[in-house]
């Protein structure tokens, strides 16, 4: 995993990661020296008014190993790191944020080379040595709410990252001069989740301008809130594919305190299982420092398939379902375009617990899949 990654190599890290993902508690386990924390206002500050602070405190305490949380509100620090780690190739950087956009107004300037890019995500199935339960559905994989016992402070939780979003995220690093239009965005955002994605219609139900919906959208990826999955740009013509992206949120748990239901109904489960997926996709294939791209997959004429994947090279088409009571119209879609893709391998992901074998596709409960593909 990339903690003992982190801890081996002697190169600095920087480690992205959205909100309550566990960046600082990582770092903080590899004990470095010296900790300077920037979301401390009186510190935010101090550096914010003179950045030969960080020199100075290097110089007087000798550390080898230096952490830095949150250095996205003075990314202008990043090239002192890089000046101090050139002068002495020794010391080594820790350094956490939750906001790439930041870093590139700021004009941040890190060398490739210097230091090694991380992304944290929440908690996978791996970490979890494979083991699932359907309450995961409704409260996600966020360290500290997958360790909560209580499952009202769960829901309390989960409930206020939307408004500490808007207001700790998006007002303090001042990312849209409008917030109401914002925030009407983020609520209307949810009614989108893996869908394909109507610029026009979110534009309308949350009263902005069209213009700003992809903008907005940017926003949460720069943030590391959420991310758009588009077509495989080389399948595109080939199969006349949707060409419009899907948007899933970074957490399951998240998105349900985000539209303010922790709701397990049948009418729910599709859309919930779908993201968790996603979700557990990405966050798992980061943990483990593998190339993973992920992409929508459907034709105009209306075949689909959930996720079209490249992993280290590999492909895989994922089809995602609730249950395992399964049938061949389940896999058809598998199965069709495995006769046009024959070279990647094809699967039906289910929160069941059966494993079984529908027209050659394996249909697996979906924790048994991602051993099965390497995550």
């Amino acid at each position: 995993m990339i903690q003992n990654e982190m801890a081996a190599t002697k190169k600095s890290i920087l480690l992205y990661g959205p909100r309550q993902v566990g960046k600082s508690t990582l770092i903080k386990s590899l004990k470095p020296d010296l900790t300077i924390n920037l979301a401390e206002e009186d510190t935010y500050l101090d550096f914010a008014q003179d950045l030969s602070r960080l020199k100075s405190m290097i110089e007087r305490q000798s550390p080898k190993t230096i952490f830095i949380d949150e250095v996205q509100r003075i990314p202008s620090i990043l090239n002192s790191v890089q000046a101090l780690v050139d002068d002495n190739p020794k010391l080594k950087f820790y350094l956490t944020g939750s906001s790439a956009r930041k870093l590139k107004k700021g004009g941040a300037n890190l060398l490739p080379g210097r230091v090694l890019n991380y992304r944290l995500g929440p908690l996978t199935i791996k970490e979890l040595n494979y083991k699932y339960q359907i309450q995961d559905l409704q409260f996600g994989y966020l360290p500290g709410i997958y360790s909560e016992s209580d499952l009202k402070v769960k829901k309390q939780i989960l409930t206020s990252y939307s408004s500490n979003y808007v207001t700790e995220e998006i007002k303090s690093e001042s990312l849209v001069r409008d917030l109401p239009a914002f925030s009407r965005f983020l609520l209307s955002s949810t009614e989108s989740v893996g869908q394909f994605v109507d610029y026009s219609k979110i534009s309308k139900s949350a009263k902005i301008s069209r213009h700003s919906v992809p903008r907005y959208y940017e926003i949460f990826e720069d943030t590391l809130v959420g991310q758009r999955i588009f077509p495989d740009f080389q399948l595109v013509d080939k199969y006349d594919l949707i060409k419009h992206p899907k948007f899933y949120f970074f957490d399951i748990g998240v998105y349900n305190g985000l539209v303010k239901s922790f709701d397990l109904s049948p009418e729910r489960l599709g859309i919930l299982t779908e993201q968790l997926i996603y979700q557990q996709l990405l966050s798992s294939a980061q943990s483990l420092s593998l190339d993973i791209d992920i992409h929508s997959l459907r034709t105009r004429s209306g075949v689909e398939i959930d996720f079209w994947i490249k992993l280290e090279g590999k492909r895989f088409g994922i089809e995602v379902k609730t249950s395992d009571k399964l049938s061949n119209s389940d896999v058809r879609h598998l199965v069709l375009f495995k006769k046009n893709e024959p070279k990647a391998q094809y699967f039906l992901f289910h929160f069941g617990q059966k494993e079984t074998k529908i027209d050659n596709i394996w249909c697996l409960p979906w924790s048994k899949g991602f051993k099965d593909i390497g995550l």
